[in-house]
């Protein structure tokens, strides 16, 4: 009866969901596998491409797993874990995404029967934190250094392992082309960590062929005025000035208030706003400058005032150029023209504005300090360039790897298999349950060469027992066999120049045995119902209370005298 008379606690808000136990558990793996299987088919040279429609009607194609996870809209709570390390394996390494996602996937999908049987998570969790120690020890032993060579070894070197990269990329069929002007690009900007050192730029029409590589800077010629098509179009050896002013006459300001006892005064306060702006004009002419940036507008009077002087100008060049002009030719940003110095401008060999398709575009070649080099890309569609310049990040993102951590591991699922090998091994060595989840970590592994064969259309089990038996070899000569594509064979990966950068796959095998081990190690969700509109109303907040600019007068013209 007493029971009878206990009172009911309500802990939560009403409308609360929590779910728990052995079924939440096996919901999240669920969950993250179905976001694998979205990215399992974009594997390997052979991969197919995702064609991503949002709700503002952009169309993005892609193939590579960061930008597809990032796309996706994710809106589970567990899976939202598979979106982050494919973006940290992104902005980390580069390359790796779809693998990191993968990997990830499959570790949960091997540790589902377990967990339906009953075993507990954290012992899961404790071997598959020693399997993935075990595996990256491995990664290192079986890495090979490309050290001490010659640059020209070296530069082909990271030609390979960009081709690699690229091969799996929509321009996988020029990646000789394209590997070779990444690795000429990242050499240009030398151990400068700044990736935006490295512009890209996208002009529509051509064929990926005309794409090309300009030793310096390139951007597209910006707004100009009239007076703009005098000034002469090519320097050698130019003096570069680079401003952060406006060069416009200015007006006062609305609340500027001018008492005249004089008409005649009125004249005089015309004439100072003029001789402002012709002062400041001369001291840009009388610096010797050749050319003239500036990332605030030059007006019209500028222009043609420089047009008179042979003085090349362009105003309202973004930041990002600018300061990569700055990097490329010695030149300081300045914001004032008072006392301009010889230190603060730059140099470069050739400037010169050319046509690219449609666009101009302003050239400054054989830049002096050349920590600075730009791509042009060209290309039939918009959607085309765009995945163009995501494969290219990649890629870029890849050789500066490759530069500062120097080894390489074959490539083509070799080293996932000689990872699985050797963790089979490993694991028979080990009593008790543990066994089983190392040996299960192991298969998992096996899901990159399985998967580039079912991508390529090739029978998977047949291939991967050739695998296997070659992997077996007491010898050790079959570890960097991996899946030949062109084939539906094996081959020796290395020989084929199949390479990535060890960095690559530590990061992939750590990041996706994190995201395995977090999502084993959550028993409980507790969805609070308030937290969706409380995020709206936030939202509805930050929009409002944006206020109006105001505006500029403009003042007659004087006559020079």
């Amino acid at each position: 009866m007493a029971a009878m008379m206990q009172p009911q606690i309500i802990l939560l808000k009403e409308g609360t969901d929590t779910s728990q136990g052995k079924a939440q558990l096996v919901s999240n793996i669920n969950a993250c596998t179905a976001v694998a299987d979205v990215v399992r088919t974009t594997l390997g040279p052979r991969g197919m491409d995702k064609l991503i429609h949002d709700d503002k009607g952009n169309v993005t194609i892609s193939n590579d797993g960061a930008t597809i996870m990032k796309l996706l809209d994710i809106i589970h709570p567990a899976s939202k874990i598979l979106v982050d390390i494919a973006k940290s394996q992104d902005s980390e390494v580069g390359d790796g995404t779809t693998t990191v996602v993968l990997l990830a996937g499959e570790f949960l999908k091997e540790a589902k029967p377990f967990v339906e049987e009953g075993v507990h998570p954290q012992n899961l969790i404790r071997s598959y934190r020693t399997a993935c120690n075990l595996a990256i020890e491995k990664v290192k032993e079986l890495a090979v250094s490309i050290e001490g060579k010659s640059l020209e070894e070296k530069k082909s070197l990271l030609a390979k392992c960009a081709a690699t990269t690229l091969s799996s990329k929509l321009i996988g069929g020029e990646k000789e082309f394209f590997a070779s002007m990444v690795v000429d690009s990242v050499i240009a900007i030398g151990n400068d960590d700044r990736l935006n050192m490295i512009g890209i730029k996208k002009v529509p029409g051509g064929t990926m062929r005309d794409s090309f590589l300009v030793n310096g800077v390139a951007f597209k010629k910006t707004f100009s005025y009239a007076g703009f098509e005098q000034q002469p179009k090519k320097f050698v050896n130019p003096k570069i000035l680079l401003l952060n002013i406006e060069l416009e006459l200015k007006s006062e300001k609305e609340n500027a208030e001018i008492r005249l006892s004089d008409p005649s005064q009125y004249q005089s306060i015309v004439d100072a706003e003029w001789n402002i702006i012709y002062d400041k004009l001369d001291k840009c002419v009388q610096s010797g400058a050749k050319v003239v940036l500036s990332r605030l507008a030059i007006g019209d009077l500028a222009t043609q005032y420089f047009a008179d002087r042979d003085i090349f100008c362009a105003g309202r060049v973004s930041e990002e150029d600018l300061q990569r002009v700055s990097a490329a030719s010695g030149g300081t940003v300045q914001t004032t023209v008072n006392n301009i110095i010889d230190e603060v401008l730059g140099t470069c060999e050739i400037f010169e504005e050319k046509q690219v398709g449609n666009e101009r575009f302003n050239i400054f070649s054989g830049c002096p300090s050349g920590r600075t080099a730009t791509i042009v890309l060209r290309g039939g569609a918009d959607q085309f360039i765009e995945e163009a310049e995501r494969s290219l990040h990649d890629a870029i993102m890849i050789v500066r790897r490759a530069m500062k951590n120097s080894t390489v591991v074959a490539g083509g699922g070799a080293i996932d298999m000689e990872i699985s090998r050797y963790l089979r091994q490993h694991a028979r060595t080990i009593a008790g349950k543990s066994q089983l989840f190392i040996n299960s970590y192991a298969k998992a592994l096996e899901v990159i060469p399985r998967q580039l064969c079912d991508n390529a259309g090739f029978d998977a089990t047949d291939v991967l027992n050739k695998l296997r038996q070659k992997h077996a070899l007491p010898s050790g000569e079959g570890a960097p066999y991996g899946v030949d594509i062109n084939t539906g064979g094996i081959a020796d990966s290395f020989s084929n120049f199949v390479w990535e950068p060890s960095v690559v796959k530590i990061n992939a095998i750590n990041a996706a045995t994190e995201a395995a081990c977090l999502i084993l190690s959550v028993d409980e969700t507790v969805k609070n119902p308030k937290s969706e509109s409380a995020q709206g109303e936030a939202a509805a907040g930050a929009m409002g209370g944006r206020g109006g600019g105001g505006f500029r007068g403009r003042g007659r013209g004087m006559r020079r005298r």
